[in-house]
Formats: C-alpha cells, structure tokens, sequence
C-alpha cells in the first residue's frame, strides 16, 4: 500500500484519457496493479461532461466550429474544458486508508496532499476551503463556476476541479487544474438561451475561479507542476512512487473501452 505507481502519458483524446483512467482502476481492483498515480493531458481540447450532466447543456455546433471534442466522464460533477491543463487521476483500493469513510473525508485527505505540493510553487497561497458548499447554491453548468465540498482555493477562487467514482472495492478520483489562458473559455462551447447569458456565465466564471497563472504570475510547465504534486503527495502519505507504463493488458482493455464505451454517442449522450 506504501508503494505506488507513477504515470505520466502524452496528450492523448478525451475517450481515450477516461478509458486509461477506467482501465486502471479495473486492474487496482483485480489486484493486478497497485494503487496509481496518472498525470495527463489532452489533445485535441476536450469538454468533459460530468456522469450525469446533460448534454443538451453543451453546444455542438460550436465545439465543431473550434476543432474540440466532448466526451462524458464516469466520475460526477459539471463540464470541464480541457485545455492548457494538468489533469490528475487517483485510483485506490477501498481498503486503502486515504479512502477511508464517505467520499468527503477522502476528498479532504487528497486535496490536503495536492495542496502541499502547490504551496512549494505559490509560497503557501494555496488552502482548503473551510466551509462546505451551501445547499441552496445555484447549479451551472461549469464545474469551475460551482461551489463544491472543500474545494482547492486561491485568494478565495477555485484552483483545481476534482471529482470522485466509487465502485464496488475501488475509487477513482480526478481533477483538472488549469495552468493559463481564460478560464472563461469554457463557456463559448456551452449552450445558453442568449448572449448576455453567455457574458454573465463568463464573468461569473472569472469570479469564482482562477487558473496557476492567475495565481503566481508566471507560466509553471506542466512537468514542474506535476513533479510538485507528486512531491506534495509522497511527504503527506508516506508512500514512494515507481515510474512506470500501463501493462499490455491495461493497453488492451482501454482500447476496447475507448470504442465501445467512451467514443460512443450512447455513452456521451445518455442523457
């Protein structure tokens, strides 16, 4: 349990991207692979729907128009746009301490790991929001733009979008965290009654979220960023990471799930 594995992969599609992180989870539940760490990203940008989000609330015309995918991922939440980002995924046995209680307390234990590592790039700027999400909280579309349990924060402003699946003895949890550009940017592939909704959505979105960018001032590269997560998570955990590539037989189950599942349009549009 105190030894994991570390994954980095190259930019790769948005079905592809959900069917690795499936695939991996189903080898940490078999047994067949421990718990694992994957740092990655996307290509082409990618508007990622949450399980049970609609889908009517994306706009494709305009997601054709800009050459961008979108996919429906197996974790919860809103709509994620994909791009000049580092994403992480974590998959863990559910006998696995950090996955301990509900969904909640193991969400704080890994947002308190991924925090320790941001601070060494932000100089403690970085915390955890203290209060949990009001329930009578408006509900977008746009996960950066939704107040949710215990969130990653700077300056008050959301950092890092992270969502949660439980299966029967495994979870998979993963998060984006935008590195530049507008965080904005999402909502020009969503769909809105009329353009003013659209501007409201942008500057709401810009109030309330915020990109590593926005906090240092600089341009992090994705490396430094994701070198510093895993730093942050080894130290709060007490676990030590071997560098290494999927299995043939993980390859194999996400390609098979990359076609049947996650490029379908019954998976994507399911509702």
């Amino acid at each position: 349990m105190r030894q994991w594995r570390l994954i980095y992969d190259p930019p790769t599609a948005g079905a592809h991207n959900m069917a690795l992180d499936e695939a991996i989870l189903a080898a940490v539940g078999t047994g067949d692979a421990p718990p694992t760490l994957r740092f990655y990203d996307w290509q082409p940008a990618c508007l990622s729907l949450g399980y049970g989000q609609r889908a009517r609330e994306a706009d494709l015309d305009r997601l054709r128009e800009r050459g961008w995918d979108i996919v429906r991922r197996p974790t919860g939440g809103r709509a994620i746009l994909h791009t000049r980002e580092l994403t992480y995924s974590l998959a863990l046995p559910l006998d696995h301490p950090i996955a301990a209680g509900g969904i909640v307390e193991s969400y704080q234990r890994i947002s308190r790991a991924l925090i320790a590592g941001l601070n060494t790039l932000t100089g403690s700027a970085v915390e955890l929001r203290a209060d949990p999400a009001q329930p009578d909280a408006p509900i977008t579309p746009v996960c950066f733009e939704t107040p949710s349990h215990y969130e990653i924060t700077v300056g008050g402003k959301k950092l890092i979008g992270s969502a949660q699946v439980r299966r029967k003895n495994t979870m998979l949890q993963h998060g984006s965290l935008p590195l530049w550009g507008d965080i904005a940017d999402i909502c020009a592939v969503l769909a809105y009654p009329d353009e003013p909704a659209r501007e409201q959505s942008k500057r709401d979105v810009r109030a309330h979220a915020c990109t590593l960018f926005d906090a240092v001032g600089v341009e992090i590269p994705f490396a430094h960023v994701a070198e510093a997560l895993c730093a942050g998570i080894t130290s709060t955990f007490e676990i030590t990471f071997s560098e290494v590539s999927l299995s043939p037989a993980e390859s194999a189950h996400a390609e098979r799930l990359t076609a049947e599942v996650y490029a379908s349009d019954e998976w994507t549009f399911r509702r």
